[in-house]
């Protein structure tokens, strides 16, 4: 049987395998005379960092707070402090040793407690900054166990506050809210804690 009519074994695009291109294309020149060619080449490309999807245990808590190089912390600005969002009372740069980094001194007053708490980070470094929100609610209601009902935007109510620690703040509410007037509090929220932080009194009830 002469080199006319060798039987090759064909196989259909289909049925092949991707090998490397220098192997394909051999077989391709070797049966292009009696067969056209149709090449099927994959395409090969690396995932962008856009298609990953990756569940992460960080990335749970990362709303709460946002990063913030120490040296443009300000006083009356916010911190987090040993886990607790703080606002800024005193803060002073200072540097350690000849071949030292600036350092900045950080004292801060817990926002839910009034603890002071302190800290010293090199200039350089990031913070942890919270989200710190504030919110207006109508008061509706005060239970006899120190929770209020307050009442929401969409019409619903919340009911999940106590009354504020704070006396002079506790007085105000609790003696606005016996003389009947219309009152409004509100609700400072941040890394998960709500507290009512201010009154608005509105005037009397209608």
């Amino acid at each position: 049987m002469d080199g006319q009519d060798q039987i090759y074994d064909y196989q259909s695009p289909s049925e092949m395998t991707y090998e490397p291109l220098t192997e394909l294309s051999n077989w391709a020149s070797s049966t292009c005379h009696l067969l056209p060619v149709v090449f099927f080449i994959p395409e090969y490309r690396a995932m962008s960092d856009e298609e990953h999807h990756f569940d992460s245990k960080a990335d749970a808590g990362a709303s709460k707070t946002y990063p913030q190089q120490a040296g443009t912390i300000r006083k009356n600005g916010y911190i987090v402090i040993k886990a607790r969002p703080c606002k800024v009372v005193e803060v002073s740069t200072s540097k350690t040793g000849k071949h030292g980094h600036a350092k900045c001194h950080f004292v801060g007053i817990d926002i839910f407690s009034g603890k002071k708490l302190e800290d010293i980070v090199p200039s350089s470094h990031n913070c942890d900054v919270p989200h710190v929100n504030r919110t207006d609610y109508q008061l509706i209601d005060i239970s006899e166990d120190g929770f209020v009902s307050l009442l929401t935007e969409n019409g619903n109510t919340k009911d999940d506050l106590r009354l504020p620690t704070d006396e002079n703040l506790l007085g105000q509410i609790k003696d606005g809210f016996a003389e009947g007037k219309d009152l409004v509090v509100t609700v400072m929220s941040a890394m998960g804690e709500e507290q009512i932080c201010a009154l608005k009194d509105i005037g009397p009830k209608n």
